[in-house]
């Protein structure tokens, strides 16, 4: 999972499907990365914690890093939360085989759109977005984890 900070989306979308695959029993290693080294070993923003708690979820373990092009070797499976984090993974891509890896996470949701989907980023907005951010992740995460589970491809 990577967004720009990896303080609000992706350790939000990691801590979501780390809590489904659990709860499936499905083992799967699950992390969050971001682009923005001013953030490193912080924890989520204050906002993305609250609403992670008032949905039931505790994200407050997860400490930020940055995305690394050793993660195209540890993980099978890449979601973007947005263009710019696209655009930046993309750069850091070796080759065609580690951006076959790469997609926007909402394109589990809409897998026949024409155009990507995004998450917005919350940072700037208020409270309410976090909450939109969180429905958002959840949904994907439900999809993904099912494919996960019945061992479709992500």
């Amino acid at each position: 999972m990577v967004c720009l900070g990896n303080i609000c989306r992706s350790p939000l979308a990691e801590g979501i499907l780390r809590k489904k695959t659990q709860e499936a029993g499905i083992d799967v290693e699950i992390d969050s990365a971001g682009f923005e080294s001013c953030n490193v070993g912080d924890c989520p923003d204050y906002r993305t914690l609250e609403n992670a708690k008032r949905n039931g979820l505790d994200i407050s373990n997860l400490r930020a890093r940055l995305f690394r092009t050793d993660d195209f070797n540890r993980f099978d499976k890449i979601y973007v939360m947005d263009y710019n984090n696209m655009r930046m993974v993309r750069r850091m891509a070796r080759n065609e085989a580690d951006m076959t890896k790469v997609d926007y996470i909402l394109s589990a949701v809409y897998p026949n759109s024409k155009a990507p989907q995004f998450v917005a980023d919350p940072y700037y907005m208020d409270i309410d977005a976090f909450q939109r951010v969180y429905d958002q992740l959840d949904e994907a995460c439900e999809i993904i984890c099912n494919k996960l589970k019945n061992n479709e491809q992500l």
